[in-house]
């Protein structure tokens, strides 16, 4: 019985033995997949290894994320090769489909002119021969009248009787003098000739035979290194590789992906078009950067054709987004992806179901029912009716704290999102938190909160609030808030989205992840993610960290 050793280097996944084998991947995702099983493996089994073979692991590590990214190159390549293969006969098929249509209508213009021209030419001729005959048989009548008066001259010669010959000769003059003959022009109103509508097409033969295609203008070349992506804008720059005077336009195509690199012929994510471009600079503006990257391309146009498409290029456009976590949210928030309302009925039909079960006709019910007189109900009096806690993710807020939270932690870096506020919000509060924020704890009473409240409900007032500290602001109370995070630097910023002015900094040091932290009451926020640092917050904060940081700073240090 035969029996196979195993190598050292072999690792175990699932409990088996793996090897490596390059053509078990079929897709380029399935390759990426099986390779990152691979490294994870390897790492976990390099850890038991002897110094020689650790090496020899990282070498092989090393090789098989080499293999892995190659692998996925080609598999991109050959699809857009596929690709291009299936475009040619496609767009072949329907250039000559086009090139028939053209010759069709050229002949259709022909076939018109000729019908014209032939039309023009019968009508004069019509009218020639309409002239000349009429000539010809006034002519004609003229002749006989002509013949018969010189005839009738001739026998006046031959009278005897002086009277009569008198009288012959005087009708003979009279005749004379009335003839037609003496009155007609010897002169063809028309004549013969129908040279003037004779046609040369050797100029027009010599542009059929010059006839070429039309010259489409060559691919653009985007200027990667002018592009600049800044404050949710993204500025394109690019140049043709020879001037070409007759370009009437560009065409700038963009696509939102998750992939670095030359665009993927299969991406999740549509081409979106801007047209007739002027220059050779457009400028993206008011986007939500909800992807790492974006792909860019660009063509050239004249009156007659559009070109190939420049090389495309990638930029990063890396922003924070995230969405609110409603399974943690306090029962009375209606939560949504970007918003938060204030629901003084939500989770009442839970409530009831929980409490019938506990105590048919306990004073619960008659909570409830004051609610429902009462209108809006105080914080205080909305948190006396409210149910235990519904298990999930997280212990769901409950009581007083009126909170949801981000779904994405942030553990380093630079943040930056904007909240806006309900014309009617009450009361809410803007900031970040653990995630172990206890479901009673309201935001900013705890060491694990941090954020800016805003009361509006008998009078307006904003404050910072940290640890059961609160600092009054002395600011107006923005329509828009942004909230700057910087986990490197220790910072927690709040500012006028509009105005970027400042409004308070937070000095502290986050010793875990946190995540954003809302607190809503009688109202509603609407978030806006996707957003990068803004530059006039960048540029602030430098100039504030060159100083020391902000004197109006509540500082504090996580516990």
């Amino acid at each position: 019985m035969h029996i196979e050793a195993t190598p050292p280097w072999a690792f175990a996944v699932n409990g088996s033995v793996a090897r490596l084998n390059l053509g078990t991947a079929g897709s380029a995702g399935a390759c990426t997949t099986y390779w990152a099983q691979c490294q994870q493996s390897i790492s976990l089994v390099a850890l038991e290894l002897p110094a020689h073979l650790k090496n020899l692991m990282e070498a092989l590590q090393r090789i098989i994320t080499t293999l892995a990214n190659k692998n996925e190159e080609l598999h991109n390549f050959i699809e857009t090769l596929s690709h291009s293969l299936a475009g040619v006969q496609v767009n072949s098929t329907q250039v000559i489909s086009d090139l028939e249509e053209e010759f069709d209508t050229l002949f259709s213009i022909l076939d018109e002119m000729k019908e014209s021209m032939t039309n023009t030419i019968k009508q004069e001729q019509a009218r020639k021969s309409h002239e000349l005959q009429n000539q010809l048989t006034q002519s004609t009548n003229a002749l006989e009248s002509a013949e018969e008066l010189l005839e009738f001259a001739n026998n006046a010669l031959h009278i005897k009787d002086e009277e009569e010959f008198a009288k012959a000769a005087k009708q003979i003059k009279d005749r004379v003098t009335m003839a037609p003959a003496f009155r007609l022009t010897m002169k063809p109103k028309a004549t013969d000739s129908m040279t003037h509508l004779m046609v040369d097409f050797s100029q027009e033969r010599q542009l059929l035979q010059k006839l070429i295609f039309l010259p489409v203008p060559r691919a653009p070349e985007i200027e990667a290194q002018d592009c600049l992506v800044m404050d949710n804008t993204v500025n394109l720059v690019w140049r043709m590789p020879v001037e070409d005077s007759k370009i009437d336009h560009y065409i700038l195509e963009y696509r939102k992906t998750e992939h670095e690199g030359l665009p993927r012929v299969k991406d999740e994510r549509c081409w979106e078009v801007v047209d007739n471009i002027k220059t050779t600079e457009y400028t993206l503006t008011g986007l939500k950067f909800d992807s790492k990257f974006m792909n860019f391309r660009v063509r050239a146009c004249n009156k007659a054709a559009a070109g190939d498409y420049s090389d495309p290029v990638t930029l990063e456009t890396r922003a924070f987004n995230f969405s609110l976590e409603s399974s943690s949210s306090h029962l009375n928030l209606k939560v949504e992806e970007g918003s938060v309302e204030w629901d003084p009925q939500g989770g009442k039909g839970l409530e009831s179901k929980i409490k019938g079960k506990e105590n048919k006709g306990s004073a619960h019910l008659a909570n409830l029912k004051n609610m429902s007189r009462s209108g809006t109900p105080s914080p205080k009096r909305a948190a006396s009716a409210r149910s235990p806690a519904v298990r999930g993710g997280r212990d769901r807020f409950t009581g007083e704290s009126y909170t949801v939270l981000g779904d994405t932690s942030m553990d380093c870096g630079q943040h930056y999102w904007e909240v806006k506020a309900l014309k009617d919000c009450k009361s809410y509060s803007i900031g970040v938190a653990y995630r172990n924020l206890g479901k009673f704890d309201q935001l900013g009473k705890t060491n694990t909160s941090w954020c800016i409240h805003i009361n509006t409900w008998l009078q307006t007032s904003l404050a910072a609030k940290h640890n059961n500290k609160a600092k009054s602001l002395d600011v107006a109370v923005p329509e828009q808030i942004g909230v700057y995070c910087d986990l490197d630097g220790g910072q927690l910023s709040f500012y006028n989205a509009e105005s970027k002015q400042l409004l308070h900094t937070f000095k502290t040091k986050f010793n875990q992840p946190v995540v954003p932290a809302f607190m809503v009451w009688c109202g509603g926020l609407t978030l806006s993610t996707g957003l990068q640092v803004p530059s006039a917050v960048r540029s602030f904060q430098k100039t504030e960290n060159g100083i020391g940081g902000s004197s109006g700073s509540l500082n504090s240090m996580a516990q």
